[in-house]
C-alpha cells in the first residue's frame, strides 16, 4: 500500500467503499478541511493573479466533444454517453471545451486580452481498475483548472506567468519540482494531424521555458499539442505529473474563437491551458506523502491542540480554544477523558502546536508550548500564542516557530 493510502487512512482524511466504486474516494471531516483549504488558497492565488472564476457543468452533449476533438481522440478513456431522450449526454473529460463555449458567448476585443478564466471543477476517466489507487489515480476527478485567451504576442508571457504562479504555490505547499518535462508527441499516439500547429506551439513552449532546466520527451502530449508538464515525486523516487502548462492553436480553430484587433479585424485567439497544482486528489496525494502527513501549519486538519493536565484546568482550555476558533484557527481541546498527559500529547503529534495548561500556567494564564518537531519556545500568553499562529498561518509557507 502506498504512504498516502496508510497515512491517509491513519489520518482519517479519506476512504472507499466498494457500493461507491473503485476510485471514487470519500473524504472524511479532516481530509476536508485540508481539501477545502487548499482549494481557497488557490481560488485567492488566482484572483490576485487576474483570474476570473466560472462554473460550468459536468457533462455536456457528445457533439461537443466531437467538436473538440475529445471523441475522436480521447474517447477510449471517457465514460460511454448516457441516452437521455434523442440525445447522447457525456460526463465530461476535461473543461476545456466548456470554457470554449463560454467565451465565444460572447465577443470579445484585443482590449480585454489576456483573458483569464478559471474554475476548480469534476471530470471524469474511465480508467480501469487496475491502475487506480487511493487518490494518486481516481476516476471522478477535480481539477483547478483554467484557460487563457490571449494573443499570440501574448501567449509566452502567459506561459511565463504560468510557471511563475506554479513555482510560488510550491513555496507555500512545501513541495518542490523534480523536474521539468517538455511533453511531446510520440510514435503511434492519437495527435491532431497538423504538424505547422505542434511546431509553431512547440516552440513557443521552449521559449516559455528559457532559463529553466528540462527534458523533451516524445509520448507524454496531449491529443492536441505539447505541453510543459511539472512532473514530482514521491520517497521511492516515482515521478508523476502534478502542474501543467499547454499552448493550444487547436481548440481555438475547432471553436471558431475570435476576437476583433485593433485594426478592426478578426483574429483567432490562442488558448494557454494551466493548472496551479492539478487535481485536488493527486495534490493532496503527494502533500501527505512529502509531509508524512504534518501539514504545513495553514494546511493542517488541526492547527493547535490545548491540553488541560487535570480536570481543574479544563475550563481554561475550553476558553482558550474558543479564541482560536474566534480568529479563524482550527483548535480543539484534548481532555484528561481521552487517557493520560503523555497519551494525549502523542496522538496530538502531527499538530503543529500543542499547547499544555496545568496548575501553574493556569494561574497565570499562560501555556507551556510544544511543537511538533520537538522543540519546547517555553510559557508564553495564551494571547501571545494565538497571535504568533495567526501569523504564520498568514504567512503560509512551511515554517513553524521563529524566535519573538
Amino acid at each position: 500500500m502506498s504512504k498516502h493510502r496508510r497515512l491517509g487512512r491513519e489520518l482519517g482524511l479519506f476512504g472507499t467503499d466498494p457500493l461507491m466504486g473503485a476510485g471514487l474516494p470519500y473524504w472524511l471531516p479532516d481530509g476536508a478541511i485540508v481539501r477545502h483549504t487548499l482549494e481557497e488558497y488557490v481560488r485567492e492565488t488566482e484572483r490576485r493573479a487576474g483570474y476570473r472564476h466560472v462554473y460550468s457543468p459536468p457533462l455536456g452533449k457528445r457533439e461537443l466533444y466531437e467538436l473538440s476533438g475529445h471523441w475522436e481522440h480521447y474517447s477510449d478513456d471517457m465514460f460511454p454517453p448516457m441516452e437521455l431522450g434523442a440525445e447522447q449526454m457525456v460526463l465530461r473529460p476535461s473543461l476545456c471545451p466548456h470554457h470554449a463555449l463560454i467565451y465565444r458567448s460572447r465577443a470579445h476585443s484585443y482590449r480585454e486580452l489576456p483573458l483569464r478564466m478559471a474554475e476548480l471543477g469534476g471530470m471524469y476517466r474511465s480508467e480501469l481498475s487496475g491502475v487506480l489507487g487511493g487518490l494518486s489515480r481516481v476516476r471522478a476527478i477535480h481539477l483547478n483548472d483554467a484557460h487563457i485567451f490571449c494573443t499570440p504576442d501574448q501567449a509566452v508571457d502567459e506561459a511565463r506567468a504560468a510557471l511563475e504562479l506554479i513555482r510560488r504555490a510550491y513555496a507555500d505547499l512545501g513541495i518542490r519540482a523534480a523536474r521539468y518535462r517538455l511533453s511531446l508527441p510520440g510514435p503511434g499516439g492519437k495527435y491532431v494531424a497538423d504538424p505547422a500547429l505542434w511546431q509553431r506551439a512547440t516552440a513557443l513552449l521552449r521559449e516559455a521555458l528559457h532559463g529553466l532546466p528540462y527534458d523533451a520527451v516524445e509520448g507524454e502530449a496531449a491529443f492536441y499539442g505539447p505541453k510543459i508538464d511539472v512532473q514530482v515525486a514521491d520517497a521511492a523516487g516515482r515521478e508523476s505529473t502534478l502542474s501543467t502548462v499547454q499552448i493550444d492553436f487547436h481548440q481555438p480553430e475547432r471553436f471558431g474563437l475570435r476576437y476583433t484587433g485593433a485594426d478592426g479585424a478578426r483574429h483567432r485567439p490562442v488558448m494557454v491551458h494551466r493548472s496551479l497544482v492539478g487535481s485536488v486528489e493527486r495534490a493532496v496525494a503527494h502533500l501527505v506523502e512529502a509531509h508524512d502527513g504534518a501539514f504545513p501549519v495553514w494546511l493542517a486538519p488541526v492547527q493547535l491542540v490545548v491540553v488541560p493536565v487535570g480536570e481543574a484546568q479544563a475550563a481554561r482550555a475550553e476558553e482558550l480554544v474558543r479564541r482560536a476558533v474566534a480568529l479563524g484557527l482550527r483548535a480543539e481541546t484534548a481532555g484528561p477523558e481521552q487517557g493520560s498527559l503523555g497519551a494525549r500529547i502523542r496522538a496530538a503529534r502531527l499538530v503543529p502546536y500543542q499547547a499544555v495548561i496545568g496548575e501553574r500556567e493556569a494561574d497565570g494564564d499562560l501555556v507551556a508550548l510544544r511543537l511538533r518537531d520537538g522543540r519546547r519556545p517555553g510559557a508564553l500568553s495564551g494571547a501571545e500564542l494565538l497571535r504568533r499562529i495567526a501569523d504564520r498561518v498568514r504567512a503560509r509557507g512551511a515554517g513553524l516557530w521563529e524566535p519573538a
